[in-house]
C-alpha cells in the first residue's frame, strides 16, 4: 500500500493492534474497519457521510460504529453541506470530524469546506473513495483525478491503493488513521485520504459491540492529551518580547481568541476586536475603530500594530497595516499563511510585554483617549437611533395625563417600529449569552454588527477564512450539534445564525437532516433585504446601470419562505417589528426554526 509524499511529518505513531477486529474476508470492509476504528480510538466522535456506491464499505462500518455508541453519524445527501457540517463540528468540538464521500463529483463538492478549513486552520479528515489504479485514466464511470484534488489546501494528502487482503494490511490502515489524526490536529487543518476499493465493495459488517464500544475504545490515546497541547510553532517563528511605551494598537481578527485581549490589557493598548474574534470584551475595547483609524489624532499616531487572527471586516485595518512608519507584528502560532497586506510584517509564534506598568500615565492616556472617543461616538449613534424609536421615560412618570398619554403612544410606536439592519444585529447580540452560540454569515449584517455592538464574552463564529456565503447554516448546525451534547449536564443554550437572504438560499440544502437524527436548537435569523445589498456600499453602485446592478450583482430572489421552512420540517416565524423581534429571540422554540425578518434599511 503506497504512501505518497505529504506535507509535514507527524513522526512515528503507536497504534492499537487491530488484530482483535473480526476479519470478514472482504478487503474493502476489513480496511475500512481498521481505519475507522483507529480514528475512533484516537478521539473521533462525529462521522459525516454522503451516500454512494464506491464508499459503501466505509459507510456500513460507520453505521455499525453509530449502532454501538462509538460515534454520532450524520448523513447528508449534499457533500457540500456535509463538508461544512464537519467544519462546524470541529470548530466547536476542537477535534476533527471525518467526512466520507464516494468517487467523482462528490469529492469536488467538498472543496469549498476544505478551503475554508485550510484558511481558518480547522482540523478535518476527508475520506474519499476511488477506483483502483487499473480503472483510472480509461474513462471509467464516476472516475476522475482525485489524488491531489485539494492541492495545497490540505496538510497531508495520501493516495492509497486498493486493499488486497494481504497479511498485516489492516495494521497499515490503522497506522494511516493515526497519521491522519495527528496531522489534522498538529497542523490545524484538513487531511485527505483518497482510498481506492476494488469489487466486491463490501460485505456485512460484524457486530462491534465488544470491539468498538465506548469503553473498549479508550485504549492508548486520550483526546485531552492531544488537544490540550500547544501546537508546534511554524518553522522560523519565535517568541517575541515587546517593549512598552510605543503607541501600539492590538488588532484581533477572526478566531484571534482571548490572548489578544490579555495582551492589550497587559500592555495598556487599545483593542480593536472584530465580532468573531473571540476577543471582543475587556476595558480596552474600541468599538468605533473605523472612524478612529481614519482620524489623524488616533490612527495617524499609531506606531505599532500587533495582529492576532484574520481581520476581514474593514478597509481601515489593511490601510493602517500598509502605512509607512507602522511596525506590524503578526502573532500566528499555527498555519503557513499570515495576515500581511503590505508583505512587511514580522510573524511570531507568541508575544509578551517587557516590564509593562498599567499605572504608567502616558500609557493610560493613550488607551484612554481611544476608549473614551469610541464611547462618545457610540453614544452619538445611540442618541440618533433612540430619537427614532424610544419614548421619553420621564414623561411616563409625569402627573400630567397628556404627557402620560404621549408616553404610552411613543412606547407603542417603539414596539411597532420596523426592523432595521442595525436593530436586528444589536438584538441578536443582546439575546446571546455564554451558553449560546452565535454564527454570523458573510453578508452586510456582520459589518453592521461589528460596527455597533459592545464588548461581551460570548462564543461567536463566522466562516471568515474565505468569507464566502456558502455553508453558513451547515456550519452552524455542526456547532449546535457539538455544543448541545446529550451526554453533558451543562446548559445547552441556542445556536443562532444571523445571515442574509441569499446566504440562506445558497445553503438551503443544510435544512435537510438525515432520517431520525438529532436536531439541535438552531434559530436561523434571515435579514431579508431583497438580495445582496452589500454591493450598495461598493464603488460599482455609483457607476453600474440600476437594472444591470439588480440583474447580475444584487440578484434578488422570489421565495415562499413559509413553504420553504415547511418543506424541510423547520418551524417558521415572520417578524416585522421591534416587539416581534424581541419576542422571537427571547423565547426560541426547541429544535430548528427560521425567523424571517424583512428589512426596511
Amino acid at each position: 500500500m503506497p504512501e505518497p509524499a505529504h506535507r509535514g511529518d507527524s513522526g512515528t505513531e503507536s497504534v492499537s493492534t487491530p488484530s482483535s477486529l473480526p476479519a470478514t474476508g472482504n478487503p474493502a470492509t476489513d480496511a475500512s474497519l481498521a481505519l475507522l476504528v483507529e480514528l475512533v480510538r484516537r478521539g473521533l466522535k462525529h462521522i459525516v457521510l454522503s451516500p454512494g456506491s464506491r464508499s459503501q464499505a466505509l459507510a456500513l462500518v460507520a453505521a455499525e460504529l453509530e449502532r454501538v455508541g462509538a460515534v454520532e453519524l450524520h448523513v447528508r445527501v449534499d457533500e457540500r453541506v456535509g463538508g461544512f457540517l464537519a467544519l462546524g463540528l470541529a470548530v466547536e468540538g476542537g477535534r476533527p470530524a471525518a467526512v466520507i464521500t464516494t468517487s467523482g463529483t462528490a469529492t469536488a463538492n467538498l472543496l469549498p469546506a476544505v478551503l475554508e478549513a485550510h484558511h481558518s486552520n480547522v482540523p478535518m479528515i476527508v475520506l474519499t473513495a476511488d477506483r483502483p489504479v487499473q480503472l483510472r485514466g480509461i474513462r471509467s464511470n464516476q472516475t476522475t483525478v482525485q489524488a491531489g484534488m485539494y492541492g495545497a489546501a490540505v496538510r497531508r494528502a495520501l493516495d492509497v491503493d486498493a486493499p488486497t487482503g494481504a497479511d498485516d494490511e489492516t495494521d497499515a490502515y490503522a497506522r494511516l488513521a493515526a497519521q491522519a489524526w495527528s496531522a489534522a490536529l498538529d497542523d490545524a487543518g484538513p487531511v485527505h485520504l483518497n482510498l481506492a476499493f476494488r469489487e466486491p465493495l463490501s460485505v456485512a459488517v460484524p457486530d462491534l459491540t465488544d470491539v468498538a464500544g465506548p469503553a473498549a475504545l479508550v485504549t492508548e490515546t486520550t483526546l485531552d492529551d492531544e488537544t490540550d497541547a500547544t501546537p508546534p510553532a511554524p518553522l522560523g517563528r519565535a517568541h517575541l518580547v515587546l517593549e512598552p511605551g510605543i503607541h501600539t494598537v492590538v488588532i484581533a481578527g477572526h478566531a484571534a481568541g482571548p490572548a489578544a485581549e490579555e495582551l492589550a490589557r497587559t500592555g495598556g493598548w487599545p483593542l480593536i476586536a472584530e465580532a468573531s474574534s473571540g476577543s471582543r470584551f475587556g476595558p480596552n475595547l474600541v468599538v468605533a475603530y473605523r472612524e478612529l483609524l481614519n482620524d489623524a489624532e488616533f490612527g495617524g499616531a499609531v506606531e505599532r500594530a500587533i495582529v492576532f487572527g484574520h481581520p476581514t471586516l474593514s478597509r481601515e485595518i489593511p490601510a493602517l497595516l500598509s502605512r509607512d512608519g507602522v511596525e506590524v507584528i503578526v502573532v500566528a502560532p499555527v498555519g503557513e499563511e499570515v495576515y500581511d497586506p503590505a508583505r512587511s510584517a514580522k510573524a511570531v509564534a507568541s508575544v509578551e510585554v517587557r516590564d509593562s506598568d498599567p499605572r504608567d500615565r502616558e500609557a493610560r492616556a493613550w488607551v484612554g483617549r481611544w476608549v473614551f472617543a469610541s464611547r462618545a461616538l457610540l453614544d452619538d449613534r445611540a442618541d440618533v437611533s433612540a430619537d427614532e424609536v424610544s419614548p421619553d421615560v420621564e414623561a411616563g412618570r409625569s402627573h400630567s395625563p397628556q404627557q402620560r398619554l404621549a408616553f404610552a403612544k411613543a412606547e407603542f410606536a417603539a414596539v411597532r417600529a420596523p426592523v432595521t439592519r442595525r436593530m436586528l444585529a444589536e438584538a441578536l447580540w443582546r439575546f446571546t449569552w455564554p451558553h449560546d452560540r452565535l454564527v454570523l454569515g458573510a453578508s452586510r449584517l456582520i459589518r453592521e454588527l461589528d460596527a455597533a455592538v459592545p464588548g461581551k464574552r460570548i462564543s461567536v463564529h463566522a466562516n471568515r477564512g474565505l468569507a464566502g456565503i456558502d455553508g453558513t447554516i451547515s456550519t452552524a448546525i455542526g456547532i449546535g450539534l457539538a455544543s448541545q451534547r446529550p451526554d453533558t449536564d451543562a446548559p445547552h443554550g441556542t445556536t443562532r445564525v444571523l445571515l442574509g437572504d441569499l446566504a440562506l438560499l445558497h445553503d438551503v440544502g443544510a435544512l435537510l437532516f438525515g432520517d431520525g437524527e438529532r436536531r439541535p436548537t438552531v434559530q436561523v435569523v434571515v435579514g431579508d433585504d431583497d438580495g445582496g445589498t452589500i454591493f450598495d456600499s461598493l464603488e460599482v453602485a455609483t457607476t453600474a446601470p440600476p437594472e444591470a446592478m439588480r440583474r447580475v450583482l444584487t440578484t434578488p430572489q422570489q421565495v415562499e419562505w413559509p413553504r420553504l421552512a415547511e418543506a424541510y420540517g423547520w418551524s417558521y416565524r415572520r417578524v416585522t417589528t421591534r416587539g416581534e423581534l424581541d419576542q422571537a429571540l427571547s423565547a426560541p422554540p426547541r429544535g430548528t426554526s427560521i425567523v424571517h425578518v424583512p428589512l426596511t434599511h
